[in-house]
């Protein structure tokens, strides 16, 4: 459990230092955008109030979304800890955990998840903002279903 706390908890601290750097001394917030290195990486402004893609953003579901996360984190951190002593497992499950939280974190503060991160190529204009959370939730979760189940992924 020590490598899901440590993976949770410098997931948690990445994206909350990401968004501090970016949205408050970078001034984001006021700015709303910043070409980084174009077209691939932009710093786009954006106030999330939904789930992933804006979805469920016209509704007041701030409290559901915050509910649903933590049970989810709780969850995770069962299964995981039921799973045994698998490495990877861990990390996974804590990634996706600090991911979590960090965007709790965001709806309890500030009414909503701070989206800045945009990126475009070869054509494709993305549309989207996401975050450092949003990455450790995919890798979370993606790495759970790798490693889940199997006994040699210690």
């Amino acid at each position: 459990m020590k490598r899901m706390f440590i993976a949770g908890f410098l997931t948690f601290l990445l994206d909350q230092l990401s968004k501090q750097y970016v949205v408050e001394w970078l001034d984001l917030k006021t700015l709303g955008v910043m070409e980084v290195f174009p077209p691939y990486l932009t710093f786009h402004m954006a106030y999330n109030y939904g789930i992933n893609f804006g979805l469920f953003s016209g509704s007041d579901s701030r409290w559901l979304l915050i509910a649903l996360a933590l049970v989810i984190s709780a969850w995770v951190a069962w299964w995981v800890r039921s799973e045994g002593d698998k490495k990877w497992m861990q990390i996974s499950g804590g990634i996706l955990i600090g991911g979590a939280l960090g965007n709790v974190i965001d709806r309890v503060v500030y009414g909503a998840v701070l989206d800045f991160l945009n990126m475009s190529c070869c054509g494709f204009e993305n549309p989207y903002s996401f975050n450092v959370a949003d990455i450790a939730i995919f890798i979370g979760a993606f790495g759970l279903v790798i490693f889940s189940g199997n006994k040699k992924t210690r």
